[in-house]
């Protein structure tokens, strides 16, 4: 069959979702397409170059899911919701965070939205270094909480059962570390709200460092 980059990354998150980050070879994906590996090395060298493709087609995907974030009045509920956006659609795919993370970026029309929402941070008060920190802090903190999220699944909807309360339960003495027993809980469920109060966390020093900032600008006389 005759393939071209548009195929292979489509093809490529079939065979994550089907059997992860480390499943993913081009061995593996230049069989699923009925072709030699070589084929798939004309339009990509090696899997980080592959995975680099893919990480942009998701963030692609984000930043067109989130376009309509851009009506939200306050930066706070933007960040809020582009960073809930972003997990979202890491979770759509097995090991989504883990394919995402440390990527390069493929496609150069993707920075014209960071420069929107770079924009709008520096527009709501913020020095262009805070914006970059507070938008890394949120960005790296999605990824790096969903990486963990993930890793309490075998795949998509099957969880890993490692991390089955029960099982924990019998490995933490609750007599002698009471508090790391009760907060499996807090660990292992509820993650949306979980999620939710961390960015809050990220956010409200966001906003801390910010005022700092604009207390100390000189007012004009």
């Amino acid at each position: 069959m005759a393939i071209d980059r548009t195929i292979i990354v489509r093809e490529a998150f079939a065979t994550l979702n089907e059997a992860g980050l480390e499943g993913l070879t081009l061995r593996r994906l230049a069989s699923r397409l009925g072709v030699k590996a070589p084929a798939l090395y004309w339009h990509f060298q090696s899997k980080q170059a592959l995975l680099d493709e893919m990480a942009t087609q998701v963030l692609r995907e984000s930043m067109a899911q989130s376009a309509d974030l851009a009506a939200l009045p306050a930066w706070q509920e933007w960040a809020r919701a582009y960073y809930t956006r972003l997990r979202e659609i890491l979770l759509q795919y097995r090991d989504g965070a883990r394919m995402f993370s440390g990527t390069y970026l493929t496609d150069a029309d993707l920075f014209a939205p960071m420069e929107i929402n770079l924009r709008r941070m520096v527009d709501a008060g913020f020095t262009l270094r805070q914006a970059v920190v507070g938008l890394s802090a949120l960005y790296s903190f999605t990824v790096g909480f969903v990486i963990e999220e993930q890793a309490t699944e075998l795949a998509i909807g099957q969880a890993n059962p490692q991390y089955d309360l029960a099982v924990r339960e019998k490995r933490v003495n609750p007599e002698l570390h009471p508090l790391a027993a009760a907060a499996g809980a807090e660990l292992f469920q509820r993650q949306d709200a979980r999620f939710a109060e961390s960015v809050a966390l990220i956010i409200v020093g966001m906003r801390a460092q910010m005022n700092a900032h604009l207390s100390d600008v000189p007012t004009a006389h």
